[in-house]
């Protein structure tokens, strides 16, 4: 009796393992410095990260989440911050994708700016107004808004701080959780920035850098 119900212990330990390799996630990562990684080669942190994030509301692991990968606990708490700043921040989505990618372009992250440039346009930003950021210009018109973002953002990156009149117009925008909220994203945004250029992160195939570097 005990050898069959060890038999059958063994037994579905082997059909539990072998459900767990046969349903292991098509992750299509890529990497520049850093190869892509394997999930049934990963560690338990890993693989937990990978699950937050496909179990998340991005469902990908596009960007910069290979590079995470090899510092786990950070990348899993990024992430989630990450995903707080994208999809619940209390800045509207426009307004949100503009900070974002003011941020790429400041960087000149290639694959921030190729992926955000699609998610803006979605969220409703004027094509002429993202071609004009592209070109290192201001853009010209602008809503109320776009402006009190514009100038707040690009303010704070080239500058490193923020006048009492750009505060208090974002903030009369916003609201104090708003102006928070908006030098969040921008500061997630430079971490994503970093961790792409540093891999040299590819872009798809069938696209090409849409950025030029600025002087």
């Amino acid at each position: 009796m005990r050898l069959k119900l060890l038999c059958a212990g063994i037994v579905g330990l082997a059909a539990t393992a072998l459900t767990q390799t046969s349903a292991a996630p098509e992750l299509h990562l890529r990497g520049g410095r850093f190869q892509p990684l394997v999930y049934e080669q990963m560690t338990i942190k890993q693989k937990v990260m990978t699950d937050d994030v496909l179990n998340g509301e991005r469902g990908s692991m596009n960007g910069p989440y290979n590079v995470l990968l090899r510092s786990p606990e950070m990348g899993d708490l990024a992430q989630k911050y990450g995903a707080y700043l994208r999809f619940h921040s209390s800045v509207p989505k426009k307004l949100n994708e503009f900070a974002i990618l003011i941020t790429a372009r400041y960087w000149n992250s290639q694959y921030e700016w190729y992926a955000h440039h699609k998610y803006g346009l979605q969220a409703g930003l004027n094509p002429g107004l993202i071609d004009a950021l592209a070109a290192g210009k201001r853009p010209s018109p602008m809503g109320p808004d776009e402006e009190v973002v514009y100038s707040f953002c690009t303010e704070l990156l080239s500058t490193k701080q923020v006048s009492d009149a750009t505060f208090n117009a974002a903030k009369g925008k916003l609201g104090e959780r708003g102006v928070v909220d908006l030098i969040g994203v921008v500061g997630y945004y430079q971490l994503v920035s970093m961790l792409l250029n540093v891999d040299g992160y590819p872009l798809p195939d069938d696209a090409k850098p849409e950025l030029k570097p600025l002087r």
